[in-house]
């Protein structure tokens, strides 16, 4: 019988039209002769199911399943697909935990810690993770604009704290662009943390598991045709993504060996994808994504298509992996 698959997509956030692609591009590649797949949209408004002609049918939240017609259906696994709240952040995988209904990301503590960027920072540095030089704020916090520039230099990066797709980031070249880009930070997030300019090539790691074994993927190189790696860069083509990067074979599998010691430290399951920059010749951490975009455009599935990995198979892993 075929595993009825609800493939959540949307949220809360400022990146759920994002989820929305990668929902749909799972949704499309799917083995159909494996699995029964179901477009679920959680969003502010509501959960629901999708059908193929756009009609929505609600969710019942008390334990997961939608009424069609006559019929109740209850899903056998969750494909998460969620950027930012809640399904990157630790809610929907602890609310799926407590029905019992299995989904294809990182537990609920995962994803709540890397989905916050001072704390993961603050973990992996007990694991010997370089990282750039920090300063936090919290929204009520008095701004000692003199003691950040101490600590981080300038030029810096002001980030949302909590934020995902390059929403809420400045980079600040000038004492008094730090106000502006506080607010616009402040905006996505009420904590903010505030990094020192790392120089030098920035790559991106996705490690799965492939087989029963993690695995990392070929590196991508991120040439930004902005300032940074920012929205316009993500997601309208103001960038390249080279993959496999043109680094060393030395600094390829050092990064990916970094990528699956934090993969496993950390105990994650699913998809990640972590960001570095080669600081001086050393690669520095930058973040993690644990819902990594799925659709065209994003970097994880060109890793795995470099890696002879196609799609179908790619997702139908996810599954496999969150059914043991």
């Amino acid at each position: 019988m075929k595993k009825k698959i609800a493939i959540a997509m949307g949220g809360y956030s400022s990146e759920y039209h994002i989820s929305i692609n990668s929902g749909n591009m799972v949704y499309k590649h799917l083995n159909r002769e494996i699995y029964d797949p179901y477009r679920v949209h959680i969003l502010q408004n509501g959960w629901s199911v999708i059908d193929e002609n756009d009609n929505p049918y609600p969710i019942n939240k008390n334990d997961f399943t939608v009424k069609i017609g006559e019929k109740t259906i209850s899903f056998d696994c969750v494909f998460n697909t969620i950027h930012g709240t809640p399904g990157e952040n630790g809610l929907l995988q602890a609310y799926l935990e407590l029905v019992g209904i299995p989904q294809t990301t990182c537990g609920y503590y995962q994803a709540a810690l890397t989905f916050n960027k001072r704390d993961l920072i603050s973990v992996l540095k007990a694991y010997g993770i370089k990282a750039a030089t920090n300063y936090f704020l919290n929204k009520e916090d008095r701004i000692d604009f003199e003691e950040i520039i101490d600590r981080v230099g300038l030029p810096c990066f002001v980030k949302a704290n909590r934020a995902g797709s390059s929403f809420g980031i400045t980079k600040v070249k000038k004492k008094e662009d730090l106000i502006p880009a506080t607010k616009t930070a402040f905006k996505e997030d009420n904590e903010v943390i505030i990094e020192s300019f790392l120089d030098g090539t920035e790559v991106s790691v996705g490690v799965i598991t492939w087989k029963g074994k993690v695995r990392a993927l070929p590196v991508t190189e991120i040439i930004s045709e902005n300032e940074f790696f920012d929205y316009e860069a993500k997601y309208l083509g103001k960038s390249q993504e080279i993959t496999p990067a043109n680094i060393s074979e030395e600094k390829t599998k050092k990064v990916q060996e970094i990528a699956k010691l934090i993969y496993k430290k950390l105990k994650m399951k699913g998809f990640t994808r972590s960001e570095f920059i080669f600081h001086k010749g050393e690669p520095h951490f930058i973040e993690m994504n644990t819902t990594p975009g799925l659709s065209q455009a994003s970097i994880l599935p060109q890793q795995a298509q470099a890696a002879n990995i196609n799609l179908t198979e790619l997702y139908g892993s996810a599954i496999e992996a969150a059914l043991k």
